[in-house]
């Protein structure tokens, strides 16, 4: 959710630069403030406020600081308003300590009343000040900075990834880190820290991804870290990997937004999960754990959430087994059925999505053996999950979610292939044919944007205008509807509800009035096609405008206003077909109201809170 960075030197640099460079790397985290603190001969200085980075550097000139030691952060408000007090970092009674930190703290109330009977005074309304005051009155007690931040750490229940530096150690920042991503970046001359990778590739693509309860500190040539437990140091040196993303990738590399670069590098994340998945030694594990499983679970939020619902009903289609799907906030109602020989499938584009790690640890309580689908190595819920399988989409910096849906569903659809030859539901000729569709998938969007940009442009201008939309589909088809409805409703601020198309009759229809627009994604089932003309035929007839994103040769084609037609080789690859005109129209409806994709308002990438 927040952003957080910190670099260390030996000497004065223009650390105000670096630390707002890399707050810019940051952004797409999603945030309605930001700061920077920096150590300077001695002297803390801090600078923070609302807004925007842009805003903010005119109005505060955070590059126009030198120092040494510096930490930085953009804040997605939880506790307090978005406001200049409350944005981060946060400094203690006296100034010794500043610090940041992403994530909730669950204690903050009770550590807050017992701080201020004890004489702290507090600035703001956030659970993470807290954090900074603990430190100063146990630095008091024991007059050890890096005793009295591990021992604030110990007070803290909740999730957390927190920097602090403070001119009693001036070339160190401390570093504890549960549940929030947290990085070290490797040089010999300095070290930087951050929430995320993009953030680190200006310096070194040499990381240590820090795992939970691990707290420490680094200066310019040395990193130590420790398991907070039992205080015995962790030897790191087996965690160090390299990061191939080029900072190229985690740029715009040329377009106007990431959004509309992260749709056009689908074919090529495409490759990136078929190459991962033929080299995979946990893929054939899975799918025996699969077909051993009592019952088939799968969650997760958003987007992801479209792809499990996708994989369920792909499944209860394609291999005769039962698939429950659930969204990741409502585990709740699923985990009394849970029991010893149940699999839940827990899908996070970042591995770090709050709902779905809940969902992830009371399953596992139950019983339950969890199988982890993400696109970052090593993030929480792979780490916390028995196995897990990566799409290796790259990097994704639009908040709204592009590529990494179509390697989700792309990996999920490989797996149901093999899941169906191995119980026998098709046959080898089936399973054959199965996987040389897959493998034509990078193509297939290809083709999918080519036909439909045009089209796609030129009725942006037409829904820009409009207030509500409906998304209609089927079966296989339902999923990819809501991840359409989606996306114009994150960029493009457009109402926009998904239902099944057999359903809309019973109410939903009742809202359609005359030029009111209607989206059909029809997918290539021969019954779905007929189905769903008479549907197409209900909303015209109340003066519906309609658009259908349909097969090569539908019978449906003649009974809509607009089509955009794709190549459809099986219906199991719905998502990769259909999906692309449905993020380049919400793409080009945010531009024609001038709205910025990347940045949606209310909206973060990962969401790392409950």
């Amino acid at each position: 959710m927040c952003g957080i960075i910190g670099l260390c030197f030996n000497k004065t640099e223009e650390l105000g630069k670096l630390l707002y460079k890399g707050l810019q790397r940051l952004e797409y985290r999603g945030y309605d403030s930001a700061g920077i603190a920096v150590l300077n001969s001695g002297r803390l200085f801090v600078v923070k406020g609302k807004g925007m980075l842009r805003d903010l550097e005119e109005r505060l000139k955070f590059t126009e600081y030198t120092g040494s030691t510096g930490i930085g952060h953009t804040r997605w408000a939880t506790h307090g308003a978005p406001s200049d007090i409350n944005a981060h970092p946060h400094v203690d009674c006296k100034g010794f300590f500043a610090v940041v930190h992403n994530g909730i703290i669950e204690n903050f109330d009770e550590l807050k009343k017992w701080l201020i009977n004890r004489g702290h005074i507090f600035a703001s309304e956030t659970d993470s000040e807290v954090i900074v005051h603990l430190i100063e009155e146990y630095y008091r007690e024991l007059g050890d900075v890096y005793e009295a931040f591990k021992r604030a750490i110990r007070s803290l229940k909740g999730a957390f990834a927190i920097l602090m530096i403070t001119p009693l150690e001036e070339n160190k920042v401390f570093f504890a880190k549960k549940d929030s991503p947290l990085i070290i970046g490797l040089r010999e001359d300095y070290k930087v820290l951050a929430s995320d990778i993009p953030a680190i590739l200006d310096h070194t693509c040499s990381v240590i991804v820090l795992r939970d309860y691990w707290v420490g500190y680094v200066t310019p040539s040395r990193v130590h870290i420790e398991d907070l437990a039992s205080g015995k140091p962790i030897d790191y040196s087996t965690y160090i990997r390299l990061i191939e993303w080029s900072i190229e990738e985690a740029s715009k590399g040329g377009y106007p937004h990431f959004m509309i670069k992260e749709i056009y590098e689908q074919p090529l994340a495409l490759i990136n999960t078929i190459t991962g998945l033929r080299s995979s030694r946990e893929f054939p594990l899975v799918v025996k754990m699969l077909v051993d499983a009592r019952r088939v679970y799968v969650t997760g939020a958003g987007t992801s959430y479209h792809a499990a619902e996708f994989y369920a009903i792909a499944s209860n289609t394609l291999t005769g087994l039962l698939t429950i799907p659930f969204i990741a906030s409502e585990y709740e109602a699923y985990v009394n059925a849970v029991r010893d020989g149940d699999i839940l499938i827990a899908i996070s584009q970042s591995g770090e999505t709050m709902d779905v790690l809940k969902a992830v640890r009371m399953f596992k309580e139950r019983g339950a053996r969890v199988v982890a689908v993400s696109n970052v190595v090593e993030s929480a819920i792979p780490r916390e999950s028995h196995i897990s399988l990566y799409t290796r989409a790259g990097p994704e910096i639009g908040v709204a979610a592009t590529k990494t849906f179509l390697a989700q569903t792309l990996l999920l659809s490989w797996l149901l292939v093999e899941l169906a030859e191995y119980t026998g539901a098709i046959s080898s000729s089936e399973h054959r044919e199965l996987v040389k569709s897959l493998e034509e998938s990078p193509r297939l969007v290809e083709v999918s944007l080519e036909r439909s940009e045009k089209t796609a442009y030129e009725l942006s201008e037409v829904y820009a205008e409009k207030k509500s939309m409906y998304y209609l589909s089927r079966h296989i088809g339902l999923p990819i509807a809501k991840e359409g409805a989606l996306k114009i409703k994150e960029i493009a601020y457009i109402h926009a509800e998904a239902y099944p198309a057999g359903e809309s009759k019973h109410g939903p229809i009742a809202l359609v009035e005359s030029a009111f627009p209607v989206v059909f994604i029809v997918p290539k089932l021969v019954w779905l096609e007929h189905s769903t003309k008479g549907n197409i035929e209900e909303m015209k007839a109340r003066g519906a405008k309609t658009l259908g994103i349909v097969c090569d040769e539908s019978p449906v084609v003649s009974l809509l206003d607009h089509v955009i037609t794709v190549p459809c080789p099986h219906w199991l690859l719905t998502p990769i077909s259909h999906t692309p005109p449905l993020q380049l129209l919400a793409y080009y409806t945010a531009i024609r109201k001038g709205l910025d994709p990347d940045r949606p308002r209310n909206l973060a990438k990962t969401v790392t809170v409950e």
